[in-house]
């Protein structure tokens, strides 16, 4: 029993969509290796999923080699629509940005350690001249990272001594004004009790009174012999 023949539309149901996606990429790919071995013809295909993911497949060793090939016999027709120049346009396009990527992630290998047997040894003095300079970077950027710390440290601790330091100033003048005595001798200096100049003092100030100590008992002679 024969296939029924396939209605050439979107496939609604995601999950058939992703199935059939991927039975067919498969059988393309293979029946582009097949034209190419049976045939011995160049051939390049190039797939990009819905997701963008990229599925490719090439006879030749380089891609972009028949890329070019085929972007130098397109540039020698007589003429060329609007639709064919956009096209050769993005396919530039597309070289450039896929021959960056390839570079970034090779690079991005070597920098890992990974990868390293196609390179010469120019490659590897450049590899490791960069790695060193990328070193000398990252060490300096740190330095001047606790340098940075270093000195808001010192800063703040310029300010808790400076706060300390006035602490300690108004606990001391706390201190001395809870210790002065309720009375100053100074005060009266103040108010304006002052011992005058002319008050006399000591012997100066108790005169003697003038009469005899001598103390008698009874009459007094000479009253008794006069009468």
């Amino acid at each position: 029993m024969g296939r029924g023949r396939v209605e050439m539309k979107r496939i609604e149901n995601k999950i058939n969509r992703q199935v059939t996606f991927a039975k067919r990429r498969t059988g393309l790919l293979k029946k582009a290796y097949e034209l190419s071995v049976l045939c011995d013809v160049g051939v390049a295909l190039i797939i990009f999923s819905n997701r963008g993911k990229l599925y490719e497949f090439c006879s030749s060793r380089s891609m972009l080699k028949t890329l070019e090939r085929y972007q130098k016999s397109n540039n020698g027709a007589p003429e060329m629509t609007m639709t064919s120049r956009e096209t050769q346009s993005s396919q530039g396009e597309y070289l450039k940005l896929k021959a960056q990527v390839e570079a970034l992630q090779r690079s991005q290998r070597n920098l890992m350690g990974e990868d390293l047997s196609p390179l010469g040894a120019k490659d590897l003095d450049q590899l490791e001249h960069q790695l060193e300079a990328s070193l000398k970077q990252i060490r300096s950027t740190r330095m001047q990272y606790m340098l940075d710390q270093l000195c808001d440290l010192q800063q703040r601790e310029l300010l808790l001594f400076e706060t300390n330091k006035s602490l300690r100033t108004r606990l001391e003048e706390i201190t001395q004004v809870s210790t002065q005595p309720f009375w100053d001798p100074n005060i009266s200096q103040t108010l304006g009790y002052e011992r005058r100049p002319d008050q006399l003092q000591g012997d100066d100030f108790y005169h003697p009174l003038e009469f005899e100590p001598t103390l008698q008992m009874g009459f007094p002679t000479t009253s008794l012999g006069g009468s």
